[in-house]
């Protein structure tokens, strides 16, 4: 089948809605209830057991509780959303009880070069959350590169991949990273004791497979995933959504994420993750290095290449900068066994400090 192409008219359409507030897709949770926290802990692999003893959630968990701050994009119908990343700005740790709710707005439109489908549109949103007292708890920009679909896979910027083969040793060492991982919990990371340059302790995640996927949907809520009636009715109100499978049956484009075939036709040389759990990954590798009485402020991830099933994705973390009043700048890194980095970024965490 042929898809959609990015027409002028489409592109203005989607420019004039710049600066206006988005209808809000139903959200997959609303309140920071234990169970949803607990949820998004399991479906991210985050085993801190900080998380439900102290009623605190995982603060990436702002992902579950929004469709746009998680990739969900309006306009240019049947034109790829790639998801590029996103820039979480925390005002307070979300608590368990917590009920917030974003809003949205598209900011200005980038259009970009692009080495996969020859252009991109680079669609940002801003979502800011705020709580029942009126009070915001944090806000973040998200954004999506749309890109034709027919393009990509004609311009075949991604060679064939098999699937990594994993030998004894291979899992041995990923068994073994996953026993070793090291939380800091409740004893407190002083600032002054941290030195520039330093090193996070690395954590491994994966290897990424449909199960993993599945778990991690679990928790975050996906996009477009519906049953029986209530996916003809997501399909018949927006029908560029609804690409018929290999049985003539309409499924959404989300399926690029378990069905290699799709993935393909979108110029993806197999299925692949969803971005925002790479973003949570990094999340996560923070808050085991900060502590209990450490708080994330800013995260800010660029997802850079595909991380396809059967990937193992190793994360890491160095100091870049202590500033002043307890704040540490890190730098963030997702490697995959290929030594290729698929995700990159950086965090502000505020750390205690020792008493005079």
């Amino acid at each position: 089948m042929k898809f959609p192409t990015i027409t002028p008219d489409a592109l203005a359409a989607l420019r004039a809605r710049v600066g206006r507030e988005v209808p809000r897709p139903e959200p997959y949770i609303e309140v920071a209830t234990r169970d949803a926290i607990r949820h998004w802990a399991h479906g991210i692999g985050d085993r801190n057991p900080h998380w439900t003893a102290a009623g605190m959630a995982p603060p990436t968990i702002l992902f579950a509780m929004d469709r746009i701050v998680s990739g969900y994009v309006g306009g240019l119908p049947g034109i790829h959303a790639m998801y590029g990343g996103t820039e979480f700005r925390w005002r307070r740790p979300i608590r368990e009880g917590d009920r917030l709710v974003g809003t949205s707005a598209l900011l200005p439109l980038e259009e970009k070069p692009s080495q996969f489908a020859r252009r991109a549109i680079k669609q940002t949103y801003r979502t800011t959350f705020v709580d029942d007292a009126g009070a915001v708890a944090a806000d973040a920009d998200s954004w999506c590169f749309r890109t034709e679909r027919d393009t990509a896979r004609e311009r075949g910027r991604y060679a064939p991949v098999e699937p990594h083969r994993y030998s004894d040793a291979e899992l041995a060492r990923i068994r073994d990273a996953y026993r070793a991982e090291s939380i800091r919990g409740a004893t407190p990371r002083y600032w002054e004791d941290v030195k520039d340059g330093e090193p996070l302790p690395e954590i491994v995640k994966g290897p990424l497979t449909v199960t993993s996927i599945i778990a991690f949907v679990q928790g975050w809520g996906s996009l477009y995933v519906r049953a029986h009636g209530l996916a003809f009715d997501l399909f018949e109100r927006h029908p560029a959504l609804a690409i018929p499978n290999a049985f003539a049956v309409p499924e959404p484009p989300e399926r690029v994420h378990w069905d290699d075939a799709l993935a393909r036709a979108v110029g993806v040389p197999a299925a692949y993750d969803y971005g925002p759990e790479r973003v949570a990954w990094l999340g996560h590798i923070v808050t085991n290095w900060m502590g209990d009485a450490g708080v994330l402020a800013r995260l800010a991830v660029q997802v850079r290449r595909h991380n396809l099933i059967g990937d193992t994705t190793w994360c890491r973390g160095r100091v870049r900068a202590r500033g002043a009043d307890g704040q540490v700048t890190l730098e963030l890194q997702a490697v995959n066994q290929r030594e290729e980095t698929i995700a990159a970024g950086e965090a502000t965490v505020m750390l205690p400090r020792r008493l005079a």
